[in-house]
């Protein structure tokens, strides 16, 4: 460590550099590095050297380049400021010198030049590094003065190691010590484990009650601190208040606005801000002003670099020995709100024949709905018995404890799985609570289905499609959208190939529920038995459930009715623009369970216009069909009857699979067939305003992006999954990758696993493979739905406009095709003798040298002379 200067010679020496010279000092003084000099204004507006302009008393310096000096002194020559350094100028070793602007006249002039380099650089340093550079200088010339060690004093108390001494904690008595050792006989002896609990006493530890002593005060030690508060600002106010709303706007009188018009002022603020109001209308333009810098940030940060990843990559896959042997998987969802829990639907890989040789084997193996989760890839963590396969299934979007499902005998199944959610809950943190709930060696849970509806009632055929209605409205019995008090999901819809589309209610009607609610009474005193552990939540619609809407399929023009595999309405069909939304505040209304909800009555229920009631369905016989499923009434005899569907489409050559809505198009639709795939727009009833070229391979299922608006995926029989992008390609797909072995049965995508975009995928050898979406089929630009939607727009216009020549040409085609007709129906004419001819040829001639003889008078080319000659 270096010694310390004495902090009194140090200051001397700064008073003394510091020190100026008397006001009267002649400019000899000056030292010998610089250069006095009188700037004439000229001079300083040249070299954008103006005092206390270009150059200040606290920025005094101004670089000159050399090369301007000596082209001043030879424009100007003697009149040259600078012309008394010429040389020293001309023999300056570097470009630029030092101009110093003398504020105080300190050498007598207001600028005086840098002579040297070596003065240049020691004035161009900041103060901190001339004070270092002077520092070890100095050190030499300045006396060394020994640190002396500081002396101890004795310490005196002020009363703090009392407050100290009362607040820590120390032992009231000394603590015990014992030594445990065995005996001396037992040392050295064998030693022999075994596993029984003779004379084994176990003394558990518990909590009593009669010990437990609640401290109501406590002395504690803390740090005193500042109060602070916090604020914000744009917070969302969620407790309504009384408030006034003016709904009159007030105005000026006629007089008032001619009078503000016609003002100074006005003219004048207007003048004033012109220029203004006109820079920000273009930065408007040039930018865009509500553009989410932040969003950007984070798109063009989170590009992968070096080599971008496009192919799917498989996370996880699931599939058990005994639930999944010889059988494949017919339905996937994954579940609303529990993240990493998917449930499959487990069918036999049977035919109808196969089936009925089989009946008596397929009633002692019952089917399942499989749960899977991520922290237990070997056994599912429940299972949903069905009373027979299950083709489709669907979770309560208001309650997802409650779902739903399409047998293939025809019946409809409820599920309620309240009583396990902890146990599907606990396997998001890894398992660790359900090995303190339950023992990893029971058996997995088997929830067997609360209610079924009856063979007689229902469908004839297997379901194939079923979806819930929203939670906005509900239907009346003649298929009216009406307003849903209960905020709570109670319809759905199913479809199957008998020909109809059923609409099912959960509640009860009201006649029902009176007669129940008497029995109800009447039997309080015994206890409801319940050995087989079924929730009660929908026992009063067991075996008795029944739709109350019916909307059968004629065909268009002929006889017959379509067999409906899949269907699709618009799942948000309240249009909220139009106001019909319901206030998103509102409270559900509190009700202890399905049981408890009621049909209400016609009168009661607020009919809503603005909802559509349209259906798309597809057929299996490769048609698509757009029909309304509001009910009809008959005159003469007062029955409800379903209408004809509008319009009929034959987009595929078999079976349609799929009838999906883009997540975020609600008019755009997308349909698979067996060979192929068409994208539609509601609306727009000329035909499809994309087809696919005819596949060599069959389409199995079609699944749209939930995070990219112009990327779906098509799954085919021989495993493989088809990535069609409709911003890079139309008519081939993006990439193609091979998943399975055996045929794509099902595709659901679902983005609420955390940071990983996952892809369910399902085979017929009843494997489900979940696949890891790539950062470039996930992540959509700013302007792709923008893009996508123009796209949809120019091909909805080609459709048109395809349209209307094909519309031309058809009637250009009987027009035509009549002009033929009557050609052939008229009588033909009779030729005309040679005399005759000869004479209309001779006049036609004559007329023609009529006609030259004016053209060439008129040109000049023709006189009189030569016309007299001729004649």
């Amino acid at each position: 460590m270096p010694p310390k200067r004495p902090k009194s010679k140090v200051i001397k020496e700064k008073e003394k550099k510091n020190e100026t010279p008397d006001e009267g000092a002649s400019e000899s003084a000056h030292p010998e590095h610089i250069f006095p000099l009188v700037l004439t204004s000229v001079t300083q507006e040249l070299f954008g050297c103006r005092a206390d302009e270009d150059v200040t008393g606290e920025n005094p310096f101004k670089l000159l380049r050399k090369e301007d000096i000596v082209q001043d002194m030879k424009t100007r020559a003697a009149v040259s400021d600078f012309s008394p350094v010429k040389h020293i100028v001309l023999e300056y070793p570097e470009d630029e010198l030092l101009l110093v602007f003398d504020r105080d006249f300190t050498y007598g002039q207001c600028f005086y030049l840098v002579l040297t380099v070596e003065a240049k650089d020691n004035m161009m340093k900041s103060p901190a590094q001339a004070d270092d550079d002077e520092e070890p200088m100095k050190d030499e010339e300045e006396h060394v003065m020994e640190p002396k060690t500081p002396e101890s004093h004795p310490w005196i108390s002020q009363g703090s190691e009392q407050e100290i001494e009362d607040e820590s904690l120390t032992h009231a008595r000394p603590r015990l010590r014992y030594k445990i050792s065995p005996l001396m006989r037992h040392c050295g002896a064998p030693v022999c484990f075994s596993d029984g609990n003779d004379g084994y006493v176990e003394c558990s530890s518990y909590e009593d009650k009669s010990f437990s002593i609640t401290r109501m005060e406590r002395d504690t030690s803390i740090q005193a601190s500042r109060d602070t508060t916090h604020s914000s600002t744009q917070t969302l106010w969620k407790y309504p208040k009384n408030m006034c709303t003016q709904y009159e706007p007030r105005e000026f009188s006629p007089e008032e606005k001619e009078h503000h018009l016609r003002s100074e002022n006005l003219k004048n603020f207007i003048t004033s801000v012109a220029i203004r109001f006109e820079r920000s209308l273009q930065q408007n333009v040039i930018s865009d002003v509500f553009c989410d810098d932040w969003t950007v940030l984070c798109e063009d940060d989170g590009v992968p670099t070096g080599k971008t990843e496009t192919q799917l990559k498989e996370y996880q896959s699931f599939m058990d020995l005994h639930f999944s042997r010889e059988k494949s998987i017919s339905h996937v969802h994954w579940h609303p709100s529990i993240s990493g829990v998917i449930a499959v639907a487990m069918t036999e890989r049977l035919s109808l024949e196969e089936r009925i040789d089989n009946s008596t084997k397929l009633l002692l193996n019952p089917s399942y709905i499989l749960f899977w989760s991520f922290t237990d890839p070997i056994n599912p963590q429940l299972q949903l018995e069905c009373p027979e396969d299950v083709l489709c299934f669907q979770f309560c979007p208001s309650d997802p404890n409650i779902i739903a499902g399409g047998c293939i005998n025809g019946q409809v199944v409820l599920w309620d799985i309240s009583a396990h959610v902890e146990r599907l809950q606990d396997t998001r943190s890894g398992g660790d609570n359900i090995s303190n709930n339950l023992d990893k060696n029971d058996v997995i849970p088997v929830v067997r289905y609360c209610a079924v509806s009856g063979i007689e009632n229902g469908h004839k055929a297997p379901v194939t499609d079923i979806q819930w209605l929203p939670e906005t409205f509900e239907l009346s019995r003649f298929g009216i959208p009406v307003e849903n008090s209960s905020r709570v999901c109670v319809q759905m819809v199913t479809c199957a190939l008998d020909c109809c589309v059923l609409f099912w209610d959960l509640r009860l009607p009201r006649a029902v529920s009176q007669s129940l609610t008497d029995v109800k009474q009447k039997s309080e005193e015994k206890p409801p038995e319940n050995p087989h552990g079924v929730p009660n939540t929908f026992k009063h619609l067991n075996l008795t459930w029944k739709p109350f809407i019916r909307v059968s399929l004629p065909k268009i023009g002929s006889t017959g009715e379509y067999s409906p595999l899949k269907f699709s309405f618009r799942d948000n069909t309240v249009d909220y623009i139009t106001g019909d939304k319901p206030p998103q505040d509102a409270e559900r209304e509190e009700v202890c369970g399905f049981a408890q909800l009621r049909v209400p009555s016609a009168k009661q229920q607020k009919p809503l216009e603005n909802i559509s009631t349209k259906l798309y369905v597809g057929t299996e016989d490769g048609e698509l069909v757009y029909t309304d499923w509001k009910m009809e009434k008959d005159n003469d005899s007062g029955r409800l009857f379903s209408a004809k569907p509008t319009h009929q489409f034959l987009a595929h050559h078999t079976l349609v699979n799929t009838v999906s809505r883009s997540p975020f198009f609600k008019d755009i639709i997308l349909t698979v067939g067996s060979f192929g795939f068409a994208i539609w727009k509601e609306g727009v009833m000329s035909g499809p305003i994309l087809m696919s070229a005819c596949s060599k391979v069959m389409c199995t299922i079609g699944h749209w992006s939930l995070t990219r608006p112009a990327l779906f995926f098509i799954g085919k029989k021989d495993g493989t999954i088809e990535v069609w992008d409709l911003l890079q390609n139309t008519h081939e797909p993006s990439q193609t990758q091979n998943i399975s072995t055996a045929s794509i049965t099902c595709i659901r995508s679902s983005s609420a696993c955390g940071k990983h975009h996952l892809l369910a995928v399902s085979d017929r050898i009843g494997t489900l493979h979940i696949l890891q979406i790539p950062w470039t089929l996930r992540k959509s630009s700013n302007n792709e739905k923008k893009n996508v939607r123009k796209y949809f727009e120019k091909e909805e216009e080609r459709l048109e406009y395809f349209e209307k020549r094909q519309i031309k040409h058809e009637k250009h085609k009987k027009e035509m095709e009549a002009e033929q007709l009557k050609k052939k129906t008229e009588p033909a004419v009779p030729l005309k003798p040679d005399e005759e001819l000869e004479a209309e040829a001779l006049k036609e001639y004559e007329q023609f040298l009529a006609l030259e003889k004016i053209v060439l008078k008129n040109m000049g080319l023709l006189t009189d002379t030569i016309d007299q000659s001729d004649l």
